[in-house]
């Protein structure tokens, strides 16, 4: 008993760090980095001097060794406050977290424990002559003796010119075809990296810009994984805690937009009839749809979260879940569009202007585009509905 007290005081503890890191900092400066297109370095600070940026990362590189379902949960609670440092947050612990299961130890001493846990990850994979297909690349590595190149024009990337390294993603040299893929961890500050503005309806904190490698050199040492390997990557380590990820930072995006249009609702009174607008009938039932939608998601967050952390302790290929994750991916995805949309409407004017409500309203328009869009991600869940197999790379799939 007294173990297992310990153990809760430590999760209170750590969560206690987590929430002060988002009520001190994420939420104070979310509209202004929104309005200025400005990247939320602050933000990033806090959440990483709270530990919570090594939130999957073992002790023995400097992270809590927590769980998926602390990961997600961390992903909700950020995605209240502000959409574009979530987003940026799971990027982060996703690249880390490709480099926990992929990496060696060396890679995980330099690039996960490295200057205190601090280091900003990134993924840099889609490319736009590809489109929302963002595993299917046309770029290819080259040789340069033991060592690589990489050449490639990269069209969305989180943190882009902002990162401290990028998980990269593209052919492996002399590649036999599409699904020869190879990694790499790439220093942000190598020569021949070139970033572009990032200004977009939403999520403008995030600078998801363009990105392009210019004859970058990558030592052996910095391959993550083996030449060829590529595919399993994307398939059982990027993809799952991405989808897992960005669900729930849309699942905080809808609590959030929910939370702010109840509390305008509550305390905004029309003096000409003495009744504050939570008064209506028609303004509680359209916040009772909403929060219905919202309730929705928690529940399958953490039985998702929890089978990740399953198949992680086993050994197993976290893409057997790839199928449920796309769906909670889809849903949160719509359901945070279809809230945010409801506190845009009852709130009237005030939630029309810039602020918290608005600002939620734009953001949740970039979650159906995330790829896999929402519109790719259904057919995926189609095919494996009527048994048809799930082929990015040949004829036959996309």
């Amino acid at each position: 008993m007294a173990n297992d007290n310990l153990a809760r005081k430590i999760d209170d503890d750590v969560y206690a760090r987590l929430d002060a890191a988002i009520d001190a900092t994420v939420k104070v400066n979310a509209d202004r980095n929104d309005r200025e297109s400005r990247f939320p370095r602050e933000n990033l600070r806090a959440l990483a001097e709270a530990g919570w940026t090594g939130v999957l990362n073992e002790p023995q590189f400097g992270g809590l060794g927590l769980s998926h379902l602390d990961f997600a949960e961390a992903a909700y609670r950020i995605g209240q406050a502000d959409a574009s440092t979530g987003l940026i947050y799971v990027m982060h612990v996703g690249a880390a977290q490709t480099i926990n299961l992929f990496g060696n130890t060396d890679q995980k001493e330099r690039w996960l424990k490295a200057s205190n846990g601090s280091l900003l990850g990134t993924y840099s994979t889609s490319e736009r002559a590809t489109g929302g297909h963002w595993w299917y690349n046309l770029s290819e590595a080259s040789r340069d003796g033991d060592d690589y190149r990489v050449n490639a024009e990269k069209s969305f990337t989180t943190s882009s010119g902002q990162a401290d390294y990028y998980v990269v993603q593209t052919r492996t040299p002399g590649a036999k075809d599409q699904a020869d893929i190879i990694f790499f961890i790439v220093d942000g500050k190598a020569e021949g990296i070139e970033s572009r503005p990032w200004d977009a309806l939403g999520v403008r904190a995030n600078h998801s810009g363009a990105i392009r490698y210019s004859n970058v050199h990558v030592p052996q040492r910095d391959r993550l994984g083996a030449e060829g390997q590529g595919k399993e990557i994307i398939y059982d380590g990027v993809s799952p805690v991405y989808l897992m990820g960005l669900g729930a930072v849309w699942e905080g995006v809808a609590r959030g937009a929910l939370n702010a249009a109840i509390a305008h609702t509550t305390s905004f009174e029309h003096k000409d009839r003495n009744k504050s607008l939570s008064d209506y009938q028609a303004i509680r039932q359209e916040l009772g749809a909403a929060k219905v939608l919202v309730e929705t998601l928690r529940p399958w967050r953490n039985e998702l979260a929890g089978k990740l952390d399953a198949l992680w302790r086993a050994g197993k290929p976290q893409s057997e879940i790839l199928i449920p994750l796309t769906e909670f991916k889809v849903h949160a995805a719509e359901v945070a569009n279809k809230v945010a949309a409801t506190a845009l409407t009852v709130t009237g004017g005030y939630g029309y202007h810039r602020g918290p409500i608005e600002r939620a309203y734009r953001d949740a328009r970039a979650a159906i585009a995330m790829g896999p869009s929402n519109v790719i991600a259904r057919d995926w869940i189609g095919k494996a509905m009527v048994g048809l197999p799930l082929e990015l790379f040949y004829e036959g799939g996309e």
